[in-house]
């Protein structure tokens, strides 16, 4: 039991100036990281369950424009939006260019590109305090044995300076000081368990959404996603006031 001699509040009364900023560096560290845990966290949460929306609604609309609209939101925020959106305006461009009498790649291939670089795009934003977590958990337990290291130095020296050697008055000090190492320890084991699971959640999160990219690619080109359902997807070409059904979108990729 800590006396007025021993404890957290005598090791900071009795530390200098290093022992107080890797104290105070630990503490920005826990707190940095449990911001990144808590943020991410939820955002994955509501990335899930804006899935789970947008396979509700997205297919059931009749045009894939339509689908966009349905499942709504700023396509900074939605990434499913952005998607969609992102592979409507590449058929556009593509539809566009071959007006013009310009020979771009093929649509698939058009598509396809349009469609990694978004994913790319995304995947970036997902990953971001991910690395912060990482270098958190592993420095801070090397920065709180420093705490540790220096602090057992510092009391040394006082007690060599004033001759007491005994267990007792060792004891308090040293003690003292290895409370910096778990401090390093429960500052890195947060980080480092919310890292892995954070990472999982992203690389499962971002094969949601190649997933449904590639369904959007299978309805343009093809007129149906490949998905077991085959259901039949119009889509609004710009050239046309009318709907094109899936022979339309077929010849049109032809």
């Amino acid at each position: 039991m800590a006396t007025a001699s021993i404890g957290i509040g005598a090791l900071w009364a009795q530390s200098d100036i290093v022992i107080k900023c890797v104290a105070a560096g630990l503490l920005a560290m826990s707190i940095a990281s449990w911001y990144v845990i808590v943020t991410r966290a939820f955002s994955q949460w509501r990335e899930r369950a804006r899935a789970n929306r947008v396979a509700r609604l997205f297919w059931l609309a009749p045009t894939l424009a339509e689908g966009a609209q349905a499942i709504g939101g700023d396509a900074q925020e939605n990434a499913y939006v952005d998607l969609a959106r992102t592979a409507l305006d590449a058929s556009a461009q593509h539809e566009r260019a071959t007006q013009a009498g310009r020979t771009p790649p093929a649509l698939t291939d058009w598509l396809t590109r349009a469609l990694h670089e978004c994913i790319a795009r995304r995947q970036t934003r997902v990953q971001s305090g991910l690395p912060l977590l990482a270098t958190i958990s592993s420095t801070a337990p090397f920065i709180g044995l420093f705490g540790t290291v220096w602090g057992i130095y510092h009391a040394l020296m006082t007690i060599g300076a004033t001759g007491q050697a005994s267990i007792g008055e060792v004891a308090g000090p040293v003690g003292e000081t290895l409370v910096m190492t778990a401090f390093g320890l429960a500052v890195a084991i947060p980080a480092s368990l919310a890292y892995n699971a954070l990472l999982r959640g992203n690389k499962t999160a971002i094969g949601t959404l190649s997933g449904f990219g590639f369904d959007v690619l299978d309805a343009i080109v093809a007129g149906e996603r490949l998905d077991g359902q085959h259901e039949a997807i119009q889509h609004d070409a710009p050239r046309h006031a009318t709907r094109l059904g899936a022979r339309g979108l077929q010849a049109e990729a032809a």
